[in-house]
């Protein structure tokens, strides 16, 4: 289910108009979309908030609008505490949309009980689906991961209709022993080898100069 946001009206805009509202607990807003005029807003802030919170990326926007709207774009001070800005893009159901959403870990990796440490080296993916089944979240399953093995895009669990858009052999979660990866390219770089008497003979050159 999607959080509602309840949007006004901006008479004017401009910082000084941004301001003031942010001072009031709201957060200026825009709307567009579906070759509709753009129309500037404002929404509770707490609300916002809480629908980040809740990693939602549709909203029903009510009030002085009333629409299905995905988040396009967030701006945050500069601590990432507090939105100062958001972009409403208008969607219906039946609209396949992309955006990105989290990775977590599902299960217990054996690896990691082998003595890897585990690495989730992509947080979030970017998907594509119907506007009305975007994913909370996506999962990566590590309940086989063994040390020295990785799960790529192509393993991770999407719910039904959700495409993921990277490269299906993109690594996402690795399993490694700390320290091994280093030692493993130290043994792998070739090494030069020894020219014995190189020393002695440029001593030689240079005496006979």
């Amino acid at each position: 289910m999607n959080d509602t946001l309840e949007v006004t009206l901006r008479k004017t805009t401009g910082s000084s108009e941004a301001r003031r509202l942010r001072r009031s607990g709201m957060v200026p807003a825009i709307l567009y979309g579906h070759g509709e005029p753009c129309v500037g807003l404002a929404a509770n802030r707490e609300a916002v908030e809480a629908a980040v919170r809740h990693g939602s990326r549709v909203v029903e926007l009510k009030g002085a609008v009333k629409t299905s709207a995905l988040i396009r774009e967030m701006q945050w001070d500069t601590f990432g505490v507090e939105p100062l800005h958001v972009d409403f893009v208008r969607v219906s159901a039946s609209d396949r949309i992309r955006v990105k959403v989290p990775v977590d870990l599902k299960g217990e990796c054996p690896g990691q009980r082998a003595g890897g440490t585990v690495n989730l080296v992509l947080h979030e993916i970017e998907v594509e689906c119907k506007a009305d089944h975007v994913p909370e979240r996506v999962h990566a399953p590590v309940g086989h991961l063994e040390v020295g093995h990785v799960i790529k895009v192509r393993d991770l669990e999407l719910p039904e209709g959700v495409r993921a858009v990277p490269d299906a052999d993109e690594t996402v979660v690795t399993c490694m022993i700390p320290g091994k990866k280093a030692a493993d390219e130290a043994a792998a770089a070739p090494v030069e080898p020894e020219i014995i008497g190189r020393k002695a003979g440029a001593e030689e050159e240079a005496g006979g100069e």
